[in-house]
C-alpha cells in the first residue's frame, strides 16, 4: 500500500497529498490551541507568582511554534513560500550594526535561493523539534513541581 510509483518525471508517493494536508491542517490547529493556551493562562493569573518561569517557558514555546510555522510555510518553495522568506528573512536587516549579518546568516547567501531552503528545511526537521522537546519538558516539570493554577 505504502510505496512509490513513477510518474511522468517524478516518483509519487501514495497518500502524499493526504499527510500534507493533515501536517498542514495539524500546524494550524497548532497554533489555535497555542493562543487559546495563552489566553487561558493570561486570565488564570498562570504568569503571576511563582510562575514567572513557567511564563518564560511557555513564551519560549510559543515562539518555537512560530518559527516552525515560518519555516514550513517555505518547504513547498513555490511563490508564496519564496516571497515569505524573502520578507521574514529581510526583517533583521533593519538592526542596525548587525542586520546585515543576521540576515546572510538566516539565508546562507546575500539573496533567497537554494541555501536558504536548505537552512529552513534543516531547520524545521531538525534544530526546532529537539530545542522544542527540551523547552516542552523543561515547562511540564515546572508544571508538576508548582502546580496549574487556580480559577480568577
Amino acid at each position: 500500500m505504502y510505496g512509490v510509483v513513477w510518474g511522468k518525471n517524478n516518483p509519487i508517493v501514495y497518500l502524499s497529498i493526504l499527510v500534507r494536508s493533515v501536517h498542514r491542517w495539524s500546524a494550524s490547529m497548532m497554533v489555535l490551541s497555542m493562543v487559546l493556551h495563552c489566553f487561558r493562562v493570561y486570565l488564570t493569573g498562570g504568569f503571576k507568582r511563582p510562575r514567572e518561569l513557567t511564563w518564560v517557558t511557555g513564551v519560549l514555546l510559543a515562539v518555537l511554534t512560530v518559527s516552525f510555522g515560518v519555516t514550513g510555510y517555505s518547504l513547498p518553495w513555490d511563490q508564496v513560500g519564496f516571497w515569505a522568506v524573502k520578507i521574514v528573512t529581510g526583517v533583521p536587516d533593519a538592526i542596525p550594526v548587525v542586520g546585515t549579518a543576521l540576515v546572510e546568516a538566516l539565508r546562507g547567501d546575500v539573496s533567497v535561493g537554494q541555501n536558504t531552503l536548505t537552512r529552513f528545511y534543516s531547520l524545521h526537521t531538525f534544530v526546532l523539534p529537539l530545542v522544542t522537546a527540551v523547552v516542552m519538558l523543561v515547562h511540564f516539570l515546572m508544571i508538576r513541581k508548582q502546580g496549574i493554577s487556580g480559577p480568577l
